[in-house]
């Protein structure tokens, strides 16, 4: 087969040789005809001749034969976007089985086969019928099929060829990630790089120059720069001035066809923003200032603020004040305050102010970058100084205290209009001390154990003071300034309530030697009746409460006319001195003694009482237990832990017994009968167990019985139990009855029981039998006798068994025969 590409294109030949004696087969590639615009790329065509030739061979010669084989076919070309009036040719296929007598038929399968691709069917030229792009598809793979047009029969095997779409420049470059923006330090170097900006180009990078990219920069000259290949955007000065201009806005252009004409290009912009450096000191914006502030200004109050300007931003315009003048440094200080234009120093008073003593004060101040760049020291140093004058107003000033805290102190027991101290107090206004009167505060005294002399300032006490009772006594002594002041209503004479000064005086008591030793304790020991001689008792502790009083010595003494002073001794032990009489060995057997004890200051001679109370008991002989005693007499003592014990054992059966109440409440409760659900739906149960017909005494039977009392029964022979009177009268009195019982229950909250059922002991009319309440059986004995078991006969058959056991009962119990 032959295949002829578009004008300007070649054809080739492919033939396959086979020889005997090498099955390999070789190719060899022919061009058929002229120029060929894609030299070197043999994949235009494929040919092959369909039948094969025999040459024959003799003995000893090589026998070779040619044959032709299936096409194979490769790729054509088509210039992207090219459009024309009609459908443009790009190659024809062709077969050697086509002898030109119209049967030959060619088929075009695939890729954009019969819409983007059409073949001629008799000739085999292919058209494409509209222009292509290459960015959306490059390349599309066909099928080509020769067929017998009357029997349908291939003629050819199909085989697969590429069609790729040629590329031409009709893609600029883009810049995807644009626009840009970035940051540099003010003042870099030159060739500082910024940022690298990036220009993508769809056209097919491996053919021609669509693809190739150049950089320029069309706006940003002469501030910066760019490379042309790489696209890294540089400095280009070494003087960028944030303070100047602190923005940029710098354009960029990507051209393709390595920047030549023709070249389509694309353009991006980059915002530069220049970040700050420490490249300007700080300078004040006026060289002096003048301030005034009063004498009574407190420390910390403000007297005025100092302006200082930087440039810079940040930490790079951090401002540190300093007061240069050493002795103005003490008086004042000054610290950085944030603004909005600028930082401030603020000036305030660190120390008390005196007009009399120095009405105004001149110094400088100074103010600094604390972080300075190395680079820009050639610029000159990174301050600035300015002067300072403050004046000192004069003010009315209260009293002023000679000191700022006073000591004193005063014997206890001292008697009263003891001099404790004196307090002074100056006007500073005029220096006089006659203008001030001085009171105490009575909060900080309100027992009132100090007196002040207004005048003089004298400290006296109004009563004697007791060390160990209280030892310090801290009071305020108010100075008042006394003259003329202004009020609302015009001025008066007299205390100045404005012109107040107050001062602490701490009062100490000074101790003195008036307490005379104490025992420290009470003291309660035992010791056995065979006690030897010399044999300590108990050990003796005594206190002092005045200061020191615990380093003199204490003497312990027994009065001579004490029962036990032959017996006892008291040192620092109380010792047993002389034998005490044996006691019985009845367990019963003890002895009580209440040694008396007195205590004198070593020092002083101050004395006191105490008591030792001694415990005698009999004890086996030789030893120094007591033997147990069994007393009715009550303990003389208990432990703190036997009395907390108890105390725990108390409380345990008073929450039992508080726990068993509140059970039994509820219990109760739970058994009322008083709910929200009816009293009719109720059983209530009693605890009670009832005496029988007997107990006539276990309830109150008048609140059952009919009204008015036991209604008569009807005479003998009557033959009925019932009440006398007719029906009708009955039943009035069983209305009347009821009514009275039912006033009773509901105004009468005494009657029982309470909201419960009403048991009535009255008998209807309508019963044959009568009452059969035995209830007042021991009142009516005698009728029983009488009338027992009388009319039983004439009730009917039913009651001859009822009758016959009542006679029978009457017999047993009347003896009857």
């Amino acid at each position: 087969m032959e295949v002829r590409g578009a004008p300007g294109t070649a054809s080739w030949k492919y033939k396959h040789f086979t020889t005997r004696l090498a099955s390999t087969p070789q190719s060899e590639i022919m061009p058929i005809t002229e120029t060929n615009p894609f030299a070197g790329q043999s994949d235009m065509g494929i040919l092959h001749t369909p039948s094969q030739i025999d040459w024959g061979h003799r003995p000893g010669e090589i026998s070779r034969s040619r044959k032709r084989r299936s096409w194979i076919w490769n790729q054509f070309f088509v210039i992207e976007e090219y459009a024309g009036p009609e459908p443009v040719l790009i190659g024809r296929l062709h077969t050697d089985m086509d002898r030109g007598d119209g049967r030959t038929k060619y088929v075009l399968r695939g890729e954009g086969a019969g819409s983007v691709f059409v073949i001629d069917e008799k000739t085999g030229n292919i058209h494409v019928t509209k222009p292509l792009d290459r960015e959306e598809k490059d390349e599309y793979r066909l099928i080509a099929t020769a067929t017998d047009s009357q029997t349908e029969r291939a003629l050819e095997p199909s085989s697969q060829f590429i069609i790729r779409v040629q590329d031409i420049n009709d893609n600029p470059p883009v810049f995807e990630e644009g626009p840009y923006s970035a940051t540099v330090p003010e003042m870099a170097n030159i060739g500082t790089s910024i940022i690298q900006v990036t220009a993508s180009d769809a056209d097919d990078p491996t053919y021609g120059n669509s693809a190739r990219l150049v950089y320029t920069l069309v706006q940003g000259q002469p501030h910066f720069s760019v490379d042309a290949q790489t696209g890294i955007l540089r400095t280009a000065v070494p003087d960028l001035d944030r303070e100047a201009q602190d923005q940029y806005l710098v354009v960029l252009q990507a051209k393709d066809m390595g920047g030549h004409l023709g070249g389509l290009s694309g353009t991006t912009t980059v915002t530069v923003r220049l970040t700050d450096v420490n490249d300007n000191p700080p300078h004040f914006v006026q060289s002096s200032w003048l301030f005034s502030v009063s004498e009574l200004a407190v420390p910390g109050a403000e007297v005025g603020r100092i302006s200082a300007a930087d440039a810079d931003l940040g930490d790079n315009a951090k401002l540190e004040y300093t007061i240069l003048d050493g002795e103005s440094g003490d008086t004042f200080n000054i610290s950085g305050a944030n603004q909005e234009r600028g930082r401030d120093g603020v000036m305030s008073v660190c120390s008390q102010l005196d007009y009399e003593s120095r009405s105004s004060y001149s110094f400088s101040v100074e103010v600094l970058n604390p972080i300075v760049d190395p680079r820009f020291l050639r610029r000159g140093p990174f301050k600035d100084r300015a002067s300072i004058r403050v004046a000192v107003l004069d003010a009315d000033e209260p009293p002023r205290f000679s000191r700022a805290r006073y000591r004193m102190d005063v014997s206890e027991n001292c008697p009263p209009a003891c001099t404790v101290g004196r307090v002074s107090a100056v006007d500073p206004d005029t220096g006089l001390t006659n203008n001030i009167r001085f009171s105490i505060d009575p909060q900080s005294d309100p027992e009132a154990l100090f007196r002040i002399t207004p005048d003089t300032g004298l400290i006296t006490t109004v009563t004697e003071l007791d060390r160990e009772h209280e030892q310090w006594h801290n009071i305020t002594i108010i100075a008042t300034q006394r003259g003329t002041y202004t009020q609302s209503h015009g001025s008066r004479p007299g205390d100045n309530p404005s012109q107040v000064s107050r001062v602490v005086v701490a009062v100490e008591t000074l101790d003195l030697n008036d307490n005379a030793p104490e025992l420290d304790r009470q003291y309660n020991t035992a010791m056995c009746d065979s006690a030897s001689m010399g044999q300590v008792v108990q050990v003796l502790r005594a206190i002092d409460r005045d200061e020191g009083g615990n380093d003199s010595a204490v003497h312990f003494n027994i009065p001579p006319d004490s029962n036990v002073a032959l017996n006892f001794s008291p040192t620092a032990s109380l010792v047993l001195v002389s034998p005490l009489q044996t006691l019985s060995r009845s367990t019963s057997s003890s002895l009580t003694l209440y040694i008396p004890l007195v205590l004198r200051d070593g020092v002083s001679g101050l004395t006191s009482t105490g008591t030792v109370t001694v415990s005698v008991c009999p004890c086996l002989r030789g030893g120094t237990v007591c033997l147990p005693q069994h007393s009715s007499l009550p303990s003389p003592g208990l432990s703190t832990a036997a009395l907390l014990a108890i105390l725990a054992c108390v409380a345990t059966l008073l929450a039992v017994s508080a726990l068993s109440l509140s059970l039994r409440r509820q219990k109760r409760d739970s058994l009322s009968p008083l709910e929200e659900d009816d009293v009719r739906e109720n059983i209530i149960t009693y605890d009670d167990e009832g005496g029988g017909e007997a107990d006539t005494a276990a309830f109150d039977i008048t609140a059952l019985q009919s009204y008015g009392g036991v209604w008569p029964l009807a005479p003998e022979g009557s033959g009925r139990g019932v009440p006398v009177g007719g029906a009708h009268s009955l039943a009035l009195r069983v209305g009347e009855f009821l009514r009275l019982r039912l006033a009773q229950v509901t105004f009468d909250p005494s009657q029982p029981p309470y909201d419960s059922v009403q048991v009535y002991g009255l008998e209807g009319t309508g019963s044959r039998a009568g009452s059969l309440s035995s209830l007042d059986s021991e009142g009516g004995k005698e009728a029983e006798k009488e009338v027992w078991g009388s009319g039983l006969e004439d009730w009917g058959p039913q009651f001859q068994k009822l009758a016959q056991l009542f006679r029978e009962r009457e017999k047993e119990t009347f003896n009857i025969p």
